[in-house]
């Protein structure tokens, strides 16, 4: 038996982000939440019966929260058939170990492939096209300058989040929702159909040459760079306003990812407004575009994502990579409190752990919230 909502319930009554002082916080039921979880494998929550021996497992982790994906094609089996019988599945496990949520939507993408949307969607490629390579071959990855690909993943998240509302908008299990996952390109820097080539050659939008103006002094530096090595331009080609280098494909594709994701997470929120956030694969030094997920919410194009999507909360990094209080510190910024919804293997977890109190004294103001993914990894 689920709890409902009342539509008229306050702002307070669910979970949200608050601004206290310098610090950017969590507030479940009135109060902060700090989050000790951990994430499931990729399709470990798609199965009811496989979860029912793992609540357990996890509730005596001393876990308070779990993050798990909820797959495009297991609530959308047939278009505009919705199929919520796992996800009430999933709350009511949770519920019954005490446990709390942060649902990752794999929509249109799961780390830059599109192999967890519908089977609807994955054989009609010419109603939903793939992003394609510049000599014309097609990939496995949806293209983000489809808009009937965007409207079908919208409207999917906001079946989703309604049904969240109804069921579980007086209980607040699910705290905060991850909208898609690792987007990006690979392995070219940007996606060459003819939608994106058009795109490409057009004007940047004015949407992002306001943002620049307007933030120029708390610009990225590496972002800054591009834009004033090009001539600080307020308007021009994607080339012309930031060079002809591969890290304006990067920026391209970023503009196009975040402004399709904020149309995903805008209809989500009218529907339910919970915290919602987007994370990004990290790049190793010295890599380009196309042999990193290109078009990510990665540091230099923190800007980008800010500007292109502003109903996405917060931007996460998953940290596989041995300098975690590098990565953590290039996330934390006024506008963006940090989040880890993923780390590497247990080495990396005892590492993590040993840090705490370091990067708790570096970054001061914020409380830092991390997930162990590897503890998972030893019971599932």
């Amino acid at each position: 038996m689920f709890g409902g909502v009342a539509r008229g319930q306050t702002r307070d009554a669910r979970p949200h982000l608050e601004r206290r002082g310098s610090a950017t916080q969590l507030i479940v039921e009135g109060k902060p939440f700090l989050v000790l979880g951990g994430e499931l494998h990729n399709s470990s929550s798609s199965s009811i019966e496989y979860m029912k021996p793992v609540w357990p497992r996890l509730a005596d982790m001393h876990m308070n929260t779990v993050l798990l994906p909820v797959a495009w094609e297991t609530i959308e089996p047939e278009e505009g058939r919705f199929d919520f019988k796992s996800m009430d599945g999933l709350l009511e496990g949770a519920r019954a170990n005490h446990l709390k949520l942060v649902l990752l939507w794999f929509g249109a993408w799961k780390n830059t492939y599109s192999s967890y949307a519908p089977a609807w969607v994955k054989s009609n490629t010419e109603r939903f096209p793939r992003v394609q390579t510049s000599d014309g071959r097609g990939t496995e990855r949806l293209s983000p300058f489809s808009t009937t690909v965007r409207d079908a993943d919208a409207r999917a998240f906001a079946g989703l989040m309604r049904h969240l509302r109804d069921v579980d908008g007086g209980t607040h299990t699910v705290l905060m929702v991850q909208v898609e996952n690792e987007v990006g390109v690979i392995p070219e820097s940007r996606d060459h159909s003819s939608a994106a080539n058009a795109a490409f050659a057009a004007a940047v939008p004015t949407a992002l040459t306001s943002f620049l103006q307007a933030h120029r002094t708390t610009l990225n530096p590496e972002f800054r760079a591009a834009w004033e090595a090009a001539g600080s331009r307020s308007t021009g080609t994607w080339q012309e306003v930031f060079g002809k280098a591969s890290l304006t494909d990067d920026l391209f594709m970023a503009w196009h990812y975040a402004t399709y994701i904020e149309h995903v997470a805008a209809a989500g929120k009218a529907e339910y407004p919970l915290p919602m956030f987007a994370n990004a694969a990290l790049i190793r030094p010295n890599y380009e575009p196309g042999q990193y997920n290109s078009g990510g919410p990665l540091p230099h194009s923190m800007d980008v994502w800010r500007a292109g999507a502003p109903s996405v909360d917060f931007i996460s990094p998953d940290i596989y990579f041995n300098e975690f209080a590098q990565w953590a510190g290039r996330y934390t910024r006024a506008d963006n409190p940090l989040f880890i919804p993923e780390t590497q293997g247990v080495s990396g977890a005892r590492r993590m752990r040993s840090m705490r109190l370091g990067i708790w004294r570096r970054l001061g103001s914020l409380r830092l919230v991390l997930t162990i993914r590897a503890m998972l990894r030893l019971i599932l």
